[in-house]
């Protein structure tokens, strides 16, 4: 059997438990200098991607009013000058956070709200501070404790499945996803909450990954069916190698280098990676739904991808550069089908089973999670037989296999630029 349009099917078992899985967030930030504003703001003036990109020609048509954003992430510090405002909800589904989910949590808890100030960002005046692409959109912050370790957190796969629930239930029509599972598959958790999703008339978009933290091949929940996947392009609009990755679920590109955003507690950095690529398309996505909210998700996916610049290969640059005044303002004929792949169809072939309707009644409840022990999350009936990181250490490799290991990365990395360098041309 064949996947549906621009899927694959999961990795074999093998192959499976020969990488160790983790979910994982996708940028690179930590080691880059802290901006600081000035008289001229050079903070609004590294927005580059305003101008190039046709967002400040879509504001003139709307800003995003109306429509409500889901941020899946490490949860949004709502106190910042430059989302005051933006925050209109949320939740902690990682056992760690606070119930409205907007206190940062995990091994990088920076990442959320760096992630929510390029989607919906209010600035800090009139043309000062980080202003993002939906500028009056609303904000779920769904805190979820990833990119390490997290003493006390949920299993990070039962995290993901409760968020996306969750975020449906309360509003929002679109969902951003600034984070890897650094595998092709997923659990069958998953495949319940995205179709329940879809089900809700809800896009989600998500992250492709960066070569540069190691996904060299785009994971999910960027090669779901139906999910608005992102790759990323640095300044000039050339795909990104260390900032992006490649696959043939990408569907369109935007920018992932030189990236300005807000820390919790303020100030601002300058960043990497396909985490910031993709909230600038959900901001698109938003200004989409606001301008044309009879549409339904796949009309609006529809828009984005047959309006976005073609610009090279697919599996490089998806449908091509992002373009928002054109999403917005562009005639474009309405979707013949699921312009992304159908999910369910997904489910009867590779899964081989009905496939289980969703409950409309079904909702997230974090405060009735089962109880987590001290030295770890517990496992996932419901998932794929994959090892964490935890599980593969606690088995013990010998330090021969290990160094194998390391070399046939090392070699595959060369051969993966050298790959890479030769679609360019």
């Amino acid at each position: 059997m064949t996947p549906a349009p621009g899927t694959r099917a999961p990795s074999a078992p093998r192959r499976r438990l020969a990488r160790a899985v983790v979910v994982g967030i996708l940028a690179v930030a930590a080691a880059l200098p802290t901006v600081t504003p000035a008289a001229a703001d050079p903070v609004r003036d590294r927005q580059y991607w305003l101008r190039d990109y046709g967002v400040e020609q879509a504001w003139q048509t709307t800003r995003g009013e109306g429509v409500t954003v889901a941020v899946i992430d490490t949860g949004v510090d709502s106190s910042v000058a430059d989302l005051r405002g933006a925050v209109v909800g949320g939740t902690d589904v990682s056992g760690v956070g606070s119930a409205d989910g907007t206190r940062p949590v995990g091994a990088s808890s920076e990442h959320g709200t760096m992630v929510a100030s390029l989607l919906a960002g209010r600035g800090t005046g009139t043309g000062s501070g980080v202003i993002g692409v939906a500028p009056a959109a609303g904000l779920l912050s769904v805190s979820v404790a990833l990119g390490g370790p997290t003493p006390g957190a949920r299993d990070e796969d039962a995290q993901i499945a409760d968020a996306v629930r969750w975020a449906v239930d309360n509003g929002a029509s679109v969902i951003n996803m600034s984070l890897t599972r650094n595998s092709l598959d997923w659990p069958e958790s998953w495949d319940r909450a995205f179709l329940y999703a879809y089900e809700h008339d809800v896009v989600v978009v998500a992250a492709a990954g960066n070569r540069g933290s190691g996904t060299t091949e785009v994971g999910a929940p960027a090669t779901i069916p139906g999910v608005l996947a992102v790759a990323g392009v640095d300044r000039s609009g050339a795909a990104s190698f260390d900032a992006s990755s490649q696959g043939i679920t990408i569907a369109v590109a935007a920018p992932s280098e030189q990236l300005v955003g807000v820390e919790p507690g303020g100030g601002y950095v300058q960043w990497d990676g396909t985490s910031g690529a993709a909230p600038l398309v959900s901001g698109v996505v938003a200004l989409v739904r606001a301008a044309h909210p009879e549409l339904d998700a796949d009309d609006v996916v529809e828009r984005v991808l047959a309006t976005a610049r073609q610009e090279g290969r697919p599996e490089i640059y998806g449908r091509g550069l992002v373009d928002a005044a054109a999403a917005v303002s562009a005639s474009v004929a309405p979707a013949s089908g699921k312009p992304l792949g159908d999910l369910e169809e997904w489910v009867r072939l590779y899964r081989r089973a009905p496939v289980a309707t969703p409950d409309p009644t079904a909702s997230a409840r974090p405060d009735a999670a089962p109880a987590v022990p001290a030295d770890g999350p517990t496992a996932d009936p419901a998932a794929d037989a994959v090892p964490t990181v935890g599980a593969v250490r606690q088995v013990g490799i010998p330090a021969l296999v290990l160094s194998l290991f390391a070399a046939l990365a090392a070699a595959m990395g060369v051969v993966a630029y050298r790959h890479f360098r030769r679609l360019l041309r």
